[in-house]
Parts: C-alpha cells; sequence; structure tokens
C-alpha cells in the first residue's frame, strides 16, 4: 500500500525535488544551506525506508519500485541544478555525464532482467560508489557558502571524479550480469519460435 510508512518516505523525497530545486532560485546567503538541508534530509529517508520496510514486514513491490526512482530522480535533478548554478562545469561535466549514464544503463538492465525474474544484488562497491556520490554532491551544493578554510569545491569536484570511477566499475559489473542473461535468453527464444505448436484439441475425424 502507497500509504505505509515506508513508502510516504519514498515518495517525500520525490516532493522534494520542486523544493529542493526552488531553493537554488533563492538570491540569498544561505539559499546553499537551504538546498544542502533538503538534500539530507532526503538522504536519510533513502535509509530509513528500506530499514523500516524490513523491520515492520511491509517490503512491497510499490517500495521496490519507488526507492530506485525517487534515488535517480533526486541524483539527477541535482546534478542538472549544480550544472545549472556553475558548480560542475569543464572537466567536472565528464564526471556528472557518467554519472548520468550509468544511471540509465542500470534502470534500463533491471528492468529488462525483471522480466526475466532475475534478481540483481547491490554490491559493496555500489554502496561505496553511492556513499563518495553523495558526499560530493553536498559538498558542491554548498559550494562557495563552506567554511573557507575548507576547498569544498575542490573535494566535491574531486569526489565526483572518485565516484565516477566507482561508477564505470559498477556500471560495468551490472552490464556483464546483464549481457549474460541476454545471450542466454536468445538461443532459448529461438528455440520457443522454432517449436511447432501443439492443439490442446484432439481430431476425432
Amino acid at each position: 500500500m502507497i500509504t505505509t510508512l515506508p513508502n510516504l518516505l519514498t515518495l517525500s523525497r520525490i516532493l522534494a525535488i520542486p523544493a529542493l530545486i526552488g531553493a537554488f532560485y533563492l538570491a540569498s546567503p544561505l539559499s546553499n544551506w537551504l538546498a544542502f538541508a533538503i538534500f539530507v534530509i532526503a538522504g536519510i529517508t533513502d535509509i530509513l525506508d528500506g530499514y523500516l520496510a524490513r523491520s515492520m514486514g511491509e517490503e512491497s513491490g510499490l517500495g521496490r519500485f519507488l526507492d530506485p526512482v525517487a534515488d535517480k530522480l533526486l541524483v539527477a535533478a541535482t546534478l542538472l541544478m549544480l550544472v545549472y548554478v556553475g558548480r560542475i562545469g569543464d572537466w567536472t561535466i565528464l564526471p556528472t555525464v557518467v554519472i548520468l549514464c550509468r544511471e540509465i544503463l542500470v534502470s534500463g538492465l533491471r528492468e529488462f532482467l525483471a522480466e526475466l525474474r532475475v534478481s540483481v544484488p547491490v554490491s559493496r562497491v555500489a554502496k561505496w560508489k553511492t556513499a563518495v556520490q553523495m558526499l560530493a554532491i553536498g559538498f558542491l551544493i554548498v559550494g562557495e557558502a563552506g567554511w573557507e578554510p575548507i576547498p569544498v569545491m575542490e573535494i566535491g569536484r574531486l569526489g565526483m571524479w572518485l565516484a565516477a570511477l566507482f561508477t564505470i566499475y559498477t556500471g560495468y559489473d551490472y552490464l556483464r550480469v546483464g549481457l549474460r542473461h541476454v545471450t542466454a535468453d536468445a538461443p532459448q527464444s529461438n528455440a520457443n519460435e522454432s517449436k511447432p505448436i501443439q492443439s490442446d484439441t484432439t481430431d476425432k475425424s
């Protein structure tokens, strides 16, 4: 049900995206910190919804669908806004493109593998990638509003490159698994197509 607490937390992450985007447009010194606070709260809901779903026995197909969708929408929207405000630019565009392309690739593979009833568990490296990516995005959201002795922007941009390296590795891992099932499914499909169709009725003439 959509009204369960875990699903409501996931939905709140999607609903937070317009507020996050709006914070980037505010002409205020605190706008960076407001956007950062929204992003952090949304990230906390990502941790809580899965934990609560498991502990409360409220795991559902809807939750399994909404959770990765909410994550990808949040990350994609934030990255695009960071490009818009100029905190991602020049060479930092490259890891951003890599991350976004990987998200699209993995989404397509998961949809394909779901039809084959194949589940791809999240690897430890993928969890590291997510952690580094979220930290890097957080630093870039704060941007020039950060503490002056700390090179906030440089840390964020370096984190994006590190996240991109993890992204390439995990993307290849997902692609390898997906292609194995694609190639395994092709001969089976051809065999099914060539197999004659037998009638359920008996010819009594």
